[in-house]
């Protein structure tokens, strides 16, 4: 492998420029940095990563913290997939490398906070599992850098972003009343989740703004799973009244329902128009294709890593970000009218 002395020599720079170049670009001429780059590329010059964090003191990994139940396949969830690979690619673009912490402390209220310390995190970014408990806490009070992704955090150095959950399940409710719905059900997330609870909240608060009646039975609690979607959707068919149209807060479970419609013989959206929340890859694909509220995958990744590697920088902890959501209409609410997405 190539040495940091055969770059040097090659570029007519001394090896405390080329370390310079791939530590601290920022103070290196343009010319000369993109001239060293250029021939590393060329001979396969890799920089040590151990010499890169003695001189920086930084070890340029961002740990990835996700306590998911371990009776569901959380990690395996599309739409956590798709914020995965943004978020990833982000981060990567930045020049940090993303690690996922799994611990084993037995419920120790600092679990994570070691797992950050042994592998030497310069931040971490979280995924709102629906709990705070005690290991969480006390990573966000330690001063580490953290993001969070769909849950506020309290701590010095933190700050979150999320979807426009509220406004996205309005747009859903609006969607349904304007294509002739009057009986619209919902197959609500987790409410210890933020957005199960903002987009029960946005629901309700939009079928109130269209004079709908608020139906209890009619509100099916399901947990962002395809079978939790599709117990849901069973339990709305035996409804005393049965409802025209059902918007669930989750793609998966909206493709549960969707199952459900068919199994007793009835037709999306003939019987029974669906609108999902997240557009995963299988909603354009699912029969008759799933209208569906888009939340921006890629712009979670994007804000996260900026945030987190904001605060590694020294700076202070930017404001929160609420991303906006986009309604995209397919065939399980009859299909985009002229002018429609």
């Amino acid at each position: 492998m190539a040495t940091i002395r055969e770059l040097a020599r090659l570029c007519g720079v001394s090896p405390a420029t080329v370390s310079r170049v791939f530590n601290s670009p920022e103070v290196v001429n343009p010319k000369t940095r993109e001239l060293v780059l250029r021939a590393a590329e060329r001979i396969g010059y890799l920089p040590n990563e151990s010499a890169r964090t003695l001189a920086t003191k930084r070890s340029f990994m961002v740990g990835l913290v996700w306590d998911t139940d371990h009776r569901r396949p959380g990690w395996r969830h599309p739409f956590f997939q798709d914020i995965l690979i943004g978020l990833k690619t982000a981060l990567s673009g930045r020049g940090y490398h993303l690690l996922m912490l799994a611990t084993n402390d037995g419920g120790r209220p600092d679990a994570h906070l070691r797992a950050v310390r042994r592998h030497n995190l310069d931040g971490v970014v979280l995924i709102d599992n629906g709990t705070w408990d005690p290991p969480l806490r006390t990573l966000a009070e330690s001063g580490v850098p953290c993001v969070s992704l769909d849950r506020p955090v309290e701590g010095p150095r933190t700050t979150y972003v999320t979807s426009d959950n509220v406004g996205g399940a309005a747009a859903a409710v609006r969607h349904l009343h304007e294509r002739g719905r009057r009986t619209i059900a919902t197959i609500a997330g987790p409410e210890r989740t933020r957005p199960g609870a903002e987009r029960l909240q946005g629901y309700r608060a939009e079928m109130a703004r269209r004079g709908l009646p608020y139906r209890p039975e009619h509100v099916v609690q399901g947990d962002f799973y395809l079978a939790g979607g599709y117990a849901a959707m069973r339990r709305l068919l035996e409804a005393e009244e049965r409802p025209d149209a059902v918007f669930a807060a989750g793609d998966e479970m909206a493709i549960g329902a969707l199952h459900a419609i068919a199994e007793a013989g009835l037709k999306v959206p003939q019987d029974i128009a669906v609108v999902g929340f997240d557009d995963i890859e299988p909603a354009a694909l699912v029969p008759p294709g799933l209208t569906t509220v888009a939340q921006d995958t890629a712009g979670f990744g994007t804000a996260a890593a900026e945030a987190v590697v904001t605060m590694i920088d020294g700076g202070d902890p930017p404001p929160p970000r609420v991303l906006p959501t986009t309604l995209v209409v397919r065939g399980s609410t009859g299909g985009p009218l002229p002018g429609e997405r």
